[in-house]
């Protein structure tokens, strides 16, 4: 048999098996696909995953067909198949267990930036080990955290600030959870949804609706993806404050209120994008020692709460319209797999 036909059970015993994968098929349509397991090489793993999880904000824009052209070869992940805007097999929250391949990680959990799919195969160099006291369900959320992470170093925030963010969603979350830890910070999370206040007040943070949003903030880190919310943001800010934009809106076009107080406030408008580093920290960081440090920031039980909803894989085609949808209540829906 070609080594391009051998395919590879979960035991690592060569069998005519395939994987299956989540696909977006078409506008606001998804299905599973079968598709070859290829058996690993020298230096790759085979990967059973245990979890995956859906980011909200960004594959609804890939569910929707709203990628712009403009931007499909940046918007491209690590391991996607296909082409936008369809069909296309995306994602980037996989959790899983090495069952095969590169010895030193057989057995390991491992994290992987790779779309939804029930078995697969990486160069072990694209995979990174769980911390024992990370639990795999939580570990879904390692990217988003990442992405935290960087827009926090983006924004200069430090101790002793008065920091607010703008839209409880995951994003926001999970920089209010990491601003919350700096030493005398005020940390105040603004959103519509009084939802949230618990889950905020959980995390170390301070609760508010956009009307009684803080004013005069060293720092503001916006992640509603609305223009109301930019709004909101540019008014929280203080004299010669950093504004971070973490919202991607995609082929939207915003209205950004750069009127009013923005010039003579002095004001600070800068975008954070994981996909590079921030230049005061490239010199000493790589991609892999930032995603340790967020895999180590998830070992904190308060972070469930960031996940509100458990779903099966083969549920996954028909609960995407739902989960999806503009509005859509909860957070994080992690994936299951059997």
């Amino acid at each position: 048999m070609e080594a391009a036909e051998r395919k590879m059970s979960a035991d690592g015993a060569d069998e005519t098996r395939q994987a299956r994968a989540l696909w977006f098929a078409g506008g606001r349509r998804a299905e599973l696909r079968a598709e070859p397991l290829v058996a690993p090489g020298p230096g790759e793993v085979l990967v059973r995953t245990l979890h995956s999880g859906l980011s909200r904000g960004t594959e609804r824009l890939v569910f929707e067909g709203l990628v712009p052209p403009g931007e499909y070869e940046r918007m491209r992940g690590p391991n996607m198949a296909g082409a936008f805007p369809f069909p296309v097999k995306y994602g980037y929250c996989a959790v899983g267990e090495v069952v095969a391949g590169f010895p030193g990680l057989i057995g390991r959990r491992v994290f992987a930036l790779h779309p939804h799919q029930d078995l697969f195969v990486l160069p072990a160099a694209s995979v990174t080990p769980l911390p024992d006291a990370l639990p795999s369900r939580r570990a879904v959320l390692s990217a988003n955290m990442e992405t935290a992470l960087n827009a926090i170093w983006d924004s200069g925030a430090s101790a002793g600030d008065r920091i607010a963010v703008v839209g409880a969603g995951v994003l926001g979350l999970l920089c209010a959870f990491i601003a919350a830890r700096l030493p005398g910070a005020e940390v105040c999370v603004v959103d519509v949804s009084p939802d949230r206040h618990a889950v905020v007040e959980r995390l170390g943070a301070r609760f508010a609706a956009p009307g009684g949003a803080p004013a005069e903030c060293d720092v503001v880190v916006h992640a509603s993806a609305s223009e109301a919310g930019l709004a909101t943001a540019l008014g929280c800010a203080g004299l010669e404050a950093r504004v971070v934009e973490l919202s991607w809106y995609g082929d939207r076009a915003v209205a950004a209120p750069l009127g009013g107080a923005f010039h003579a406030k002095r004001l600070r408008l800068v975008s954070s994008q994981v996909g590079r580093l921030p230049p005061a920290r490239a010199p000493r960081w790589t991609y892999a020692r930032r995603m340790e440090k967020a895999m180590a920031l998830l070992c904190d039980d308060r972070l469930d709460a960031l996940i509100t909803e458990e779903i099966a894989f083969e549920a996954l085609p028909a609960e995407l319209p739902r989960l999806l949808a503009p509005g859509a209540p909860g957070l994080t829906a992690a994936i299951r797999y059997s």
